[in-house]
């Protein structure tokens, strides 16, 4: 199940530094999770400053 990003993001981009398999990326509606290449590894989540990344 692939982690989520909420409303709450403020696009800082710290989530997709770190994630080891580039599974985040920035949009026109700002930044998301692609859930296919997502592994679940919650390091995303940690990240966050802003704790709007929580799994699916």
């Amino acid at each position: 199940m692939a982690h989520k990003i909420s409303d709450a993001c403020v696009a800082c981009g710290a989530c997709a530094a770190s994630c080891p398999v580039d599974a985040i990326a920035l949009g026109d509606n700002g930044i998301y999770v692609i859930g296919d290449a997502c592994v679940d590894c919650g390091a995303c989540e940690g990240e966050c400053p802003v704790g709007a990344i929580s799994e699916e």
